[in-house]
């Protein structure tokens, strides 16, 4: 379904190993870059936002 989606990595992953990939469209995708074969989660965009405002409260 999502096969044809790019994919790039977080800006917060630097170069570590362990970091995940983000997608993003109508619906925002983030997969585990080291184990891409087990698929994603979506979150719709305004869902998205909310989670990221959280984090940036956090950090």
């Amino acid at each position: 379904m999502y096969s044809s989606r790019e994919f790039h990595k977080s800006s917060h992953s630097a170069n570590e190993a362990a970091c995940v990939e983000v997608s993003e469209g109508a619906e925002t995708l983030i997969r585990d870059t080291q184990n891409r074969a087990a698929g994603h989660l979506g979150f719709p965009n305004g869902e998205w936002r909310a989670v990221l405002q959280v984090l940036r409260r956090a950090s």
